[in-house]
């Protein structure tokens, strides 16, 4: 029997009590379930290719629905990704199951989605780790994008106040460019160019 930290990936559990966030890690193909911030069980999930990858980022559930379209599976939980339809599903390849197999999506086993979906709500937070992006252009107010997410990721582990590292270069980022700009004595531009990049090392 599969285990993943002790806890049984295939053994059905009752529903988790309070708060439920999900976190996926990309390199692990594994989905986990945590109820107020404790983990609470893991799933194996497939995801993106190395063209089509998995957005990395801090995510909420948008839509949830029954039978999406084929090849779906039996549920699909859409994210609120601002730069394409990205989801949560089943999957009648259940094979893929473990792989890179994905155009982006995270695929599951349907008996898992089943469960999951009953556990989860509009608004669930779902945070994706584990692959970083390049980041090749200058970036700015109103940008959008993965790499973007690597910005606003970077800037959070350096204690700027940023609520997610959602790809949205909005108000909030800025704010934090312009205070980083500034603390480190340069122009607040607000654009984060070549040099900024080197800087953080993004």
């Amino acid at each position: 029997m599969d285990e993943l930290n002790g806890l049984v990936a295939n053994q059905a559990k009752p529903r988790p009590e309070g708060k439920v966030s999900l976190v996926i890690k990309v390199p692990a193909r594994s989905l986990e379930v945590y109820a107020n911030d404790q983990l609470y069980k893991k799933y194996p999930v497939a995801v993106g290719k190395s063209k089509t990858p998995t957005p990395v980022g801090e995510w909420n559930v948008v839509w949830k629905d029954y039978g999406w379209g084929t090849g779906f599976g039996t549920r699909w939980m859409g994210l609120n990704v601002p730069w394409g339809i990205y989801g949560i599903h089943g999957t009648n390849k259940p094979w893929s199951i473990g792989r890179y197999a994905s155009h982006g999506c995270i695929r599951m086993r349907n008996r898992d989605i089943e469960e999951l979906f009953e556990w989860t709500s509009i608004g669930t937070l779902v945070r994706i780790e584990g692959r970083k992006v390049r980041v090749q252009r200058d970036l700015k107010y109103k940008t959008s994008g993965p790499d973007v997410v690597m910005l606003q990721l970077k800037l959070k582990e350096q204690g700027y106040t940023i609520p997610r590292a959602d790809g949205l270069f909005g108000t909030l980022t800025d704010t934090a460019v312009r205070q980083y700009q500034q603390d480190k004595g340069r122009e607040q531009t607000g654009i984060v160019d070549k040099n900024m990049r080197e800087e953080l090392g993004i």
